[in-house]
């Protein structure tokens, strides 16, 4: 596969976060700048080493730089982002530019981006300076890099630290089991048959510009000098995470025994990152729920299911000649049993990381801890801003209607306000161990959004044009 994508240019011309998450370097800091002036910046940025794909293959790295802008950053690099054809609306907008995608988000009350620390008005960043290292290492290179910035280039605006154990996020979950697989050699042909099952394996267009999507075309991109090919779209969102709440709350309803129980349904997956035992037989990653379509393995609420259905074009896959074409006519069953849309359309890669100390839960649901600010930097890519990230958070993770439900925001995620009707979204079901189903109301909150916005992450011969001289 490596050569393959070498033999298509692409690994020297990919950021090395596209194909890769380092979770062996554990020193991560997220350095937001404005941009002072353009001229200084554009030479400053020019001197930083960005790391490509192609040098993450072919040696282990210590150190890891990469760089991403939002369209306020490049406006003020002398970039004219609105008159260049292709960029996504989303990004020219702005994650906060709008009260009706915050409405969507579900960045509303405490997560309003008007309470935010970072990525609202004043506090919007223009560049996203990202540095990976070793935990012994990071402080210093950062220091290094930032001392040797000209003060009228940039303006430093805030480091965000992710100090937190790569692979298991704050509230004690293994995290990323699950990431789809990129098509770096274009080998699949969207549309036939085999989209009627789930398939993990995802068109290298869903996640790089200029290459071809799921719906097996190259979709708009900025094409002008070349900005846009073998770039991305790069969402960053801090959230704050509530452990303590968390874990109290769990112990509460379920008690102390049984808190890590339901946490796991919630979810949708073992604190160790393996399936639900009903699901264990397919492996870590080759379940599917199209055969538990009442959420009596995994509830249909439950987190992991709405980030990822694992669902394909037809909510039963392929079913013989005669039952696919029944199918493909509309009658593929109840409507509560097709009422999620084709995965593929919709894949992240994700790539964030955890902040803060995460005390241990059991430490917590025994009383034994207090929680300290802790959370995720939550990062994904991806090649359209609407029909993925958008879409996966505003119509499967906020959504109370989700999988036909009523009343129920993902059990983490959620904000849990009340629809326009009133109707509450602060329920959750599922079904204990011995198959009984069970409801409760007055879920809390457990996650606070408190900074965020949209990056673009060009390709190394787009940065190289974004930072001319004369752009």
């Amino acid at each position: 596969m490596n050569g393959r994508r070498e033999m298509k240019g692409l690994g020297t011309d990919v950021q090395a976060l596209v194909g890769r998450g380092f979770g062996s370097l554990g020193g991560a800091r997220y350095v937001l700048l404005q941009v002072a002036q353009p001229g200084a910046a554009r030479a400053w940025l020019r001197s930083l080493a960005v790391t490509t794909l192609a040098e993450a293959e072919a040696r282990r790295l210590e150190r890891v730089c990469q760089l991403a802008f939002t369209a306020a950053g490049l406006r003020a690099l002398g970039l004219p982002v609105d008159d260049v054809p292709g960029f996504a609306p989303e990004f020219l907008d702005g994650m906060a530019g709008d009260p009706s995608r915050s409405r969507r988000l579900g960045d509303v009350e405490e997560s309003a981006p008007e309470y935010w620390r970072w990525g609202s008005g004043e506090a919007e960043p223009h560049v996203l300076l990202m540095l990976l290292a070793g935990k012994g290492d990071i402080a210093a290179w950062q220091d290094a890099i930032l001392g040797a910035m000209p003060p009228d280039a940039c303006t430093l605006l805030r480091i965000n630290d992710a100090s937190g154990p790569v692979g298991r996020e704050p509230f004690g979950f293994v995290d990323g089991v699950s990431q789809p697989e990129v098509d770096w050699e274009g080998t699949l042909r969207p549309g036939g048959a085999k989209d009627r099952d789930y398939r993990d394996r995802i068109a290298l267009g869903e996640f790089l510009l200029g290459h071809g999507n799921e719906y097996g075309f190259v979709a708009d991109h900025p094409v002008q000098r070349g900005i846009g090919r073998n770039g991305t779209y790069l969402v960053y969102r801090q959230l704050m995470q509530d452990v303590g709440g968390f874990w109290d709350w769990t112990a509460r309803i379920a008690g102390r025994d049984g808190a890590v129980a339901l946490a796991e349904r919630m979810v949708g997956r073992g604190i160790e990152g393996q399936p639900l035992p009903e699901l264990a037989a397919h492996g870590l990653n080759g379940f599917t729920f199209a055969g538990d379509p009442d959420g009596i393995a995994c509830p249909v609420g439950a987190h992991v299911r709405r980030a990822n259905p694992r669902s394909g074009d037809d909510p039963q896959g392929r079913r013989g000649f005669l039952r696919d074409v029944v199918s493909s006519l509309g009658f593929k069953g109840t409507a509560i049993h097709d009422a999620v849309a084709s995965a593929r359309f919709h894949r992240l890669l994700r790539r964030g990381r955890p902040y803060g100390a995460a005390p241990e839960p059991l430490a917590v649901i025994a009383g034994e801890a207090v929680a300290q600010e802790c959370g995720l930097h939550f990062i994904c890519l991806n090649a359209s801003l609407a029909r993925q990230f958008e879409f996966v958070q505003g119509s499967w993770i906020a959504s109370p209607y989700f999988g036909g439900l009523s009343g129920e925001q993902d059990p983490l995620l959620g904000n849990r306000c009340p629809v326009r009707s009133g109707q509450a979204t602060d329920a959750f079901a599922w079904h204990d161990g011995d198959g009984n189903p069970r409801l409760v109301a007055g879920l809390p909150r457990f996650v606070t959004v408190v900074g965020g916005a949209y990056f673009f992450l060009p390709g190394i011969g787009g940065l190289a044009r974004i930072l001319e001289d004369a752009p």
